[in-house]
């Protein structure tokens, strides 16, 4: 089996601001978010890491040094383009209050899976390669690895809601915030989610969660099957 971890970057000042900050460039992590990245590197410091995976995006790769950094060996971050950030078109830059008032922004909470952003990219699309780079990962570290992925929002919940079996147009029941860890594992027999949106708990038996196979409620997590 293989277990990833799901970050999601530290705040920025976009996500201060009230922005949709999508692929803008140099979006950083403001002084909460690197306290937020330091502080996961320190949970994930006791693990054996096979990876360390980020989206090319500034911000994911702020969180991602700091995660690698925390590591007793050497550890060099790679860069993957389908866990980057939904590209939202002419949406990327505007505040989430003016958005709002767009008559897609309904689709956008209610039916994410028709939503195709102007000028951009296709909620579904944005799912379907986050998804399919999480299964080349755990093709890569192989049945026993133990990796983290540092994304953005939007796709770590998409890439929980089909872990869970649930459809896309659900996911924005899921709630993934800046600095929080999710995990899923996954085996022959499909994925179980051991956590979602944790931002306090010991990591530490992630490790022995690779090495068995007894349900996701003995490691402190909910559990969910595809």
């Amino acid at each position: 089996m293989s277990v990833v971890v799901l970050v999601r970057h530290g705040r920025t000042t976009a996500n201060a601001s009230g922005v949709l900050a999508g692929w803008s460039p140099d979006v950083h992590l403001d002084e909460v978010g690197v306290e937020q990245a330091r502080r996961v590197g320190e949970r994930l410091a006791p693990l054996r890491l096979s990876a360390v995976v980020a989206s090319p995006l500034e911000r994911t790769r702020e969180t991602a040094a700091s995660i690698a950094d925390a590591q007793r060996r050497r550890i060099v971050v790679e860069t993957d383009e389908r866990i980057g950030e939904c590209h939202y078109g002419d949406w990327t830059g505007k505040k989430l209050t003016d958005l709002a008032r767009e008559p897609l922004w309904k689709t956008v909470q209610g039916r994410p899976s028709a939503v195709t952003f102007p000028e951009g990219e296709s909620m579904l699309h944005m799912q379907h390669r986050a998804v399919a780079a999480v299964h080349a990962w755990n093709e890569r570290v192989g049945a026993r690895g133990l990796y983290v992925i540092v994304s953005h929002g939007d796709v770590i919940k998409s890439i929980l809601s089909d872990a869970l079996g649930m459809h896309l147009d659900s996911f924005q029941r899921i709630v993934v915030d800046p600095g929080s860890v999710s995990v899923v594992r996954y085996t022959r027999d499909g994925s179980s989610v051991l956590r979602m949106n944790d931002m306090a708990t010991d990591l530490g038996d992630l490790a022995r969660a690779r090495r068995r196979r007894s349900s996701a409620a003995d490691v402190g997590g909910g559990s969910g099957q595809r």
